[in-house]
């Protein structure tokens, strides 16, 4: 999700960053033991997670497929539904209990997420409190019988506790939960109730009980919901209906089953021309809100029934006030579907939500080409009250927003369903393997997108990168421990773009990147898996890089420290001496100009600092040197630019 407002216009490539804050040292801070370390991976491959970073011949996870019926009281302002999850043991062991997750307890006065919150409040603040969920009766069926459960609430988690095992590699067992919840204005930023002049905006996610995910690193994974940290969920297939009063207008995960029933004749064949189209075609106009024609029954209740498949969450929107929005997604395969944006009134303008649908429509089809085509059939954007929020097939995002904001929102939240939607890694331990990830592809994006309208991110790289030298936390930090979560967005993306541009080179990044995207798609990758699988498809030992990236906070401060002529004379060639003096080593790239306007740039690689923090090498002069930059392009995150050029004294 995007962190902050302006976090999102992150560095698109890591070329153009302007000077940075100079920071005094009086020697050197390098230790070429500590960043070569052979020691980097603390165990090593094994029958389920292979050394080459792919999964291994015995891997394995478990399933969870949902059948979920839900009503919208608006009475109430609450939500109302029961959920049946088949879920299938694949792990070698015994379960003698399950987990879930019951989010909405966050919101519960007494939560831990509420007790954790700083006194000055963030993002993910609960504002106003709720009971979080109220769990009504929870049944198990095992081998065709059906047993009242024993459970235990604690926090954001429920344990199922079962009256006989369920047995390893393939067994199966069902559970059923009766529960609903009081929708809360604002639902720590990812969900919630917006109003408009034409009604109120219900933006509803973590809005059933779901599994825990039980995986060979972690067992069963209970981390507490506490706002920051999102989610680690299975895979399986989502068939869910939603019961709204008739005269509201649904946006949901998936294809919806029952057309014919929830939409009128008009709107059916709209979409259907929408499927030809790659203009936007409107499905329900701004002048058509509220009039009856539009909905095919205008009293009582309709049902709207969706499915989905292998995904691992879904989630919707309801409203009288929605406009709609849609137009065709193609792709490679021919699988394309359809991009539509619901928005209110309030979202119309130049530049704001008429575009959405077209904003959503070029990543889907960008981030499809480039990296690993979109496996479901529809998605929608929805103007309404959470910042910036997604989930596959749908995401959120702010009313309000507009220009290159909501271009940069659209992109990145859409980018999700790519990390972690398809790559389904643990973003309550791991943020950056999914905020960080999806802002490095989300800058290539907006590159593509229409002649690179919204392409201008110098000011924002600078800034960001401006602030490097104040992190405290490596981005293997847990989500609600660190205290600048946006690091986890652009050091990440930094980190990347460098390792792409500047040290592996374009053509082996994207063989080796694509390589983890298809070998993890749709399973549960740890941060080992991409090191490995990076290392092992590229072709390079790059343990140095990881520990340095995202295991600590160290800087980079490359300098030239001396130019001496070899015999004292320019023909013969010159020694010039460099010296790391942060704690980071990098590529060195530098430029030499001579007297008689002759200019050469040389690129050493990282392995030169393998020795310590001082190098020599030869320079091939044809006159006397006049200077020598290094980092002349300003292609790395230097943190003391005063020492980067060296002038030869007249």
């Amino acid at each position: 999700m995007i962190k902050y407002k302006h976090l999102h216009k992150l560095l698109l490539l890591c070329t153009g960053f302007l000077p940075l804050a100079s920071i005094a040292q009086t020697k050197s801070a390098y230790n070429e033991l500590q960043v070569f370390d052979p020691s980097f991976f603390t165990h090593n491959g094994n029958e389920y997670r292979s050394a080459n970073g792919s999964p291994g011949p015995k891997y394995w996870q478990n399933a969870a497929s949902y059948v979920i019926k839900a009503e919208l009281n608006e009475k109430d302002t609450t939500v109302k539904g029961s959920v049946s999850i088949k879920y299938t043991n694949n792990s070698p062991d015994t379960l003698n209990y399950l987990w879930l997750q019951v989010d909405q307890n966050l919101f519960k006065a007494d939560s831990r997420g509420t007790a954790a919150t700083k006194i000055s409040g963030d993002r993910y603040a609960v504002g106003s409190y709720t009971k979080g969920y109220q769990i009504g009766a929870v049944t198990i069926t095992y081998m065709g019988k059906t047993y009242k459960a024993e459970t235990v609430i604690s926090d954001t988690r429920m344990q199922v506790r079962l009256p006989f095992p369920v047995k390893p590699h393939g067994d199966q067992i069902s559970v059923k939960v009766d529960y609903s919840f009081f929708i809360p204005e604002h639902g720590a930023d990812r969900m919630g109730r917006l109003n408009t002049k034409n009604g109120t905006i219900y933006q509803l996610a973590q809005w059933y009980p779901r599994m825990c995910v039980y995986d060979d690193v972690e067992g069963w994974n209970t981390l507490p919901y506490m706002g920051e940290g999102e989610f680690y969920c299975e895979y399986g297939d989502y068939d869910y209906a939603i019961t709204v009063p008739a005269d509201m207008i649904v946006a949901g995960s998936g294809d919806l089953q029952n057309q014919q029933e929830v939409l009128t004749t008009t709107q059916i064949a709209r979409l259907a021309k929408a499927m030809k189209s790659d203009s936007t075609v409107s499905i329900i106009g701004a002048n058509e809100i509220g009039k009856a024609a539009i909905r095919p029954k205008h009293e009582g209740t309709l049902t709207w029934h969706f499915k989905m498949k292998n995904t691992r969450d879904v989630s919707w929107a309801v409203s009288r006030a929605f406009i709609w929005d849609a137009a065709r997604v193609n792709l490679a395969s021919g699988n394309g579907g359809l991009a539509m944006a619901v928005y209110p009134v309030e979202s119309v303008g130049k530049n704001r939500y008429n575009r959405a649908a077209q904003y959503l429509k070029h990543s889907i089809e960008f981030y499809s080409k480039t990296y690993f085509e979109y496996p479901w059939h529809s998605a929608y954007v929805v103007a309404g009250v959470a910042l910036g929020m997604e989930y596959p097939g749908i995401v959120f995002c702010s009313y309000s927003i507009h220009d290159d904001d909501l271009w940069r929102d659209v992109t990145h939240e859409i980018g999700h369903n790519w990390f972690p939607m398809i790559v389904g890694s643990n973003e309550r331990r791991y943020m950056w393997m999914d905020e960080g990830m999806n802002t490095f592809i989300n800058g290539y994006s907006s590159a593509s997108f229409n002649k690179g309208e919204y392409n201008d991110t110098s000011s924002a790289a600078v800034k960001l990168t401006r602030s490097l030298i104040k992190e405290h936390d490596p981005l293997m930090t847990a989500p609600e421990v660190s205290n600048e979560g946006g690091m986890y967005y652009y050091k990440t993306a930094l980190a990347l773009n460098i390792l792409r541009n500047e040290v592996l080179g374009a053509d082996r990044f994207d063989y080796a990147f694509k390589m983890y995207i298809k070998r993890w798609a749709y399973k549960h990758p740890q941060p080992d898996d991409f090191f490995r699988t990076m290392n092992d498809a590229a072709g390079d030992n790059l343990n140095w890089f990881w520990k340095e990236w995202f295991f600590t906070n160290w800087t980079l401060d490359q300098a030239v420290t001396g130019v001496k002529y070899i015999g004292d004379d320019a023909k013969n060639g010159a020694f010039i001496t460099i010296e790391n003096l942060g704690e980071m080593a990098l590529p060195v790239h530098l430029k030499v100009t001579e007297e008689n306007g002759n200019t050469q740039v040389i690129d050493l690689p990282a392995e030169v600092w393998q020795r310590g923090a001082k190098w020599v090498f030869k320079y091939n002069s044809t006159s006397k040197i006049a200077t020598v930059v290094i980092d002349p392009d300003r292609r790395l995150p230097d943190t003391d630019r005063s020492n980067n050029i060296y002038r030869m004294p007249q």
